[in-house]
């Protein structure tokens, strides 16, 4: 048994030995390879690195991007006009409005004066019968409906009248009656004009800013414009000769009340 262990190893111990140095040897020669390998590949490296771009590609692509630039603001200027021009038309409609909105609660004003002139004076003494105030209650109804009609009550005002709400009373005297609804009528008018000249203020502010952005935008465009063309800058080109569709005239609206 000895004996066998001892030749096994004499015989496995030259072997191991045998393959270990092959190994060796191996590695030996795939570092010495790759050692080697930069030096005969550095002139094909040097040719494959990325090449420092010429001052003439570099004023080339500072080119593009500026005439990019210019387009892009000139695109947002023309755009920029166009919403101060809806704005401005928006606030011109306002401010109709809000004219009509006054004249209405004036008229309405001077009727309730008269109406209240008149309602200082005795009332007339009627008799107090069924029939009576039967009229009073038709002639109240009727003079609600014209006042719908015309757009002085609305709906639910019209239902008051016939439902005897809010204050509405149908005993009263025709003159009287006549009295309320012209305070009423007033009242509304009142309510509309101030509805209409808030809306008339948010016009007026929405177009100021439109307006003043869509004059910065058109400076802003020109100025790119202006560095785009070789030679030219806009330190030296007057401002008057800005493209006319660049530019917004400058307006304020009028304040109305």
């Amino acid at each position: 048994m000895e004996k066998t262990v001892l030749y096994q190893f004499l015989v496995e111990v030259p072997q191991a030995a045998a393959i270990w140095s092959a190994l060796l040897v191996l590695a030996l020669i795939v570092l010495t390879v790759l050692v080697a390998r930069p030096e005969r590949d550095r002139p094909e490296d040097d040719r494959s690195a990325p090449t420092v771009p010429s001052d003439r590609e570099l004023a080339a692509a500072e080119a593009t991007d500026l005439r990019r630039y210019a387009e892009e603001v000139a695109v947002a200027a023309a755009g920029a006009a166009q919403t101060a021009r809806r704005r401005r038309d928006a606030w011109s409609t306002a401010q109709a409005d809000l004219d009509r909105a006054w004249a209405a609660y004036d008229e309405a004003d001077s009727a309730a004066r008269r109406f209240a002139g008149a309602g200082a004076l005795p009332t007339p003494r009627t008799p107090h019968t069924p029939a009576e105030y039967a009229a009073r209650e038709r002639h109240l109804h009727r003079a609600a409906t014209a006042a719908y009609w015309r757009g002085d009550l609305t709906l639910r005002q019209l239902g008051d009248v016939f439902g005897h709400r809010a204050g509405w009373d149908p005993r009263l005297h025709p003159v009287e009656q006549e009295v309320r609804l012209a305070r009423v009528v007033r009242d509304g008018r009142l309510a509309g004009y101030r509805a209409a000249q808030e809306r008339e203020r948010r016009a007026w502010r929405d177009a100021e800013l439109a307006a003043e952005a869509a004059r910065a935008l058109a400076t802003e465009a020109y100025a790119a414009a202006a560095r785009v063309r070789p030679g030219r800058s806009a330190a030296t080109r007057p401002a008057s000769t800005a493209p006319a569709r660049l530019v917004t005239a400058r307006w304020r609206p009028a304040r109305v009340g």
